[in-house]
């Protein structure tokens, strides 16, 4: 697969305005991105501007901390599918999975994939919170589930996507993907990753990973 057609062009910060967005636009067009991934309030406006390209929208759910209710949950993603999201990211109740219920995180993968109506669905677990172990058990979880891939980090945590991670999320989520996200900055990390058993990336650098340039950001 093309570098350029594993990457979700990421823009997330709190503080973007119509002109950080309409450049992520721009360069996911030029470069043509898999997909661009951005806050729900712009996901109207960026699959009107990506109509006919073939550079999807991606939006985040329950984003970044994933304690909204499951009930939160589902609206925002029937929301973001009504006003065009082609793809979904969710974070899991991280607190859930820490008391081991189990059952409340494959029960909330599932309400969202039911709202997704079809449309692929990435469960972001954030690693930097959780042990080896702890990775393989979730990675379990989501294997059980619907969704189609599983995700490592939100970038708003402690720290991002790690290669290890990746090889244990790999091989223990049932043949689903994996997205890896946070820190992938060189091409070095790009391959990293892939090596690992990603088939996504999550990442604002990249226009600079498409030169072969190291970049600073998600």
């Amino acid at each position: 697969m093309e570098i350029n057609k594993m990457i979700d062009h990421t823009y997330l910060k709190a503080f973007g305005t119509k002109k950080e967005i309409d450049q992520l636009l721009e360069e996911a067009k030029k470069y043509n991105f898999k997909s661009v991934c951005v806050n729900p309030t712009h996901v109207k406006y960026c699959s009107e501007q990506l109509a006919g390209s073939e550079v999807l929208t991606c939006t985040v759910i329950g984003f970044p901390l994933g304690a909204n209710t499951v009930e939160t949950k589902v609206f925002e993603t029937l929301n973001a599918v009504s006003n065009g999201a082609d793809e979904i990211d969710m974070v899991i109740n991280i607190g859930k999975f820490k008391e081991k219920d189990y059952d409340y995180i494959e029960n909330e993968i599932n309400q969202v994939v039911k709202a997704a109506m079809g449309k692929t669905v990435k469960v972001i677990v954030e690693i930097c919170y959780l042990d080896e172990e702890e990775i393989k058990k979730v990675s379990e979880i989501v294997g059980k589930t619907n969704a189609n891939f599983i995700k490592t980090s939100t970038g708003f945590g402690t720290s991002g996507a790690t290669k290890e991670a990746v090889k244990i999320m790999k091989d223990n989520v049932n043949g689903k993907e994996v997205k890896a996200a946070g820190g992938v900055k060189t091409k070095e990390d790009l391959t990293n990753m892939v090596n690992a058993g990603a088939t996504r990336i999550g990442t604002s650098n990249g226009v600079t990973l498409m030169n072969n340039q190291e970049g600073s950001g998600y």
